[in-house]
Order: structure tokens, then C-alpha cells, then sequence
């Protein structure tokens, strides 16, 4: 599977566990919840989304072979995944986040 530049990139730099039943996303496995989308993909920006499927904030942003889906908890703490093309858009569609349009759902 030929994966772009930053989702490789992004893969031998951080520990990543596959998310159970999701093919094509992982989640990252750190200590450190606090990281910022940033620290991990510094261009392009995230953009956030607030969607009904999701209690939390979502930040997405999207490289070249997938993409960064990251949740920002109530607390302030971040939970990434790393995702595939496939898995990018097809989690895109479970949370209603439309990349094209630049909408959400809610």
C-alpha cells in the first residue's frame, strides 16, 4: 500500500494501535494527551468541526494518502487518529463532516 509523505511520515514517528472493527484508522497510543494537531501535522491548519455524532470537537486534517481525525475532550486533552484515505472518508461520513463544502451536520 503506497501511503503519501506525511501519513508515513506520521506512522514512524508516533505509536499507533489499528482502532478495533475500523480498518484503515488508528488511534495514537501516547502518554502525552496534550499534543496539539499542530505538533503532529503543522501544515495544512485543522479545521473544527461540531457535530451531533460527536460529544467532542472534532479537528480533521487532511494529507496526502489520509488523514488526522482528532478529538479535543472537555479537559483539554486530544485524542488522534491516524487514518487511511478509506478510513479518512469513511469516518468523514459516519460524523457527517462534509471536507468539500467545509460543513458539518450540526
Amino acid at each position: 500500500m503506497a501511503l503519501g509523505s506525511t501519513f508515513a511520515r506520521l506512522w514512524a514517528s508516533w505509536h499507533w494501535q489499528p482502532i478495533r472493527n475500523c480498518r484503515g484508522r488508528y488511534c495514537l497510543v501516547d502518554p502525552n494527551s496534550r499534543l496539539s494537531v499542530s505538533a503532529l501535522v503543522p501544515d495544512p491548519p485543522a479545521t473544527i468541526y461540531r457535530v451531533q455524532t460527536a460529544r467532542d470537537p472534532v479537528l480533521v486534517v487532511k494529507f496526502e494518502g489520509g488523514g488526522l481525525i482528532s478529538y479535543l475532550r472537555e479537559d483539554g486533552t486530544l485524542m488522534h487518529t491516524l487514518n487511511t484515505s478509506e478510513g479518512f472518508h469513511r469516518k468523514l461520513r459516519q460524523l457527517g463532516v462534509d471536507l468539500e463544502a467545509g460543513m458539518s451536520d450540526s
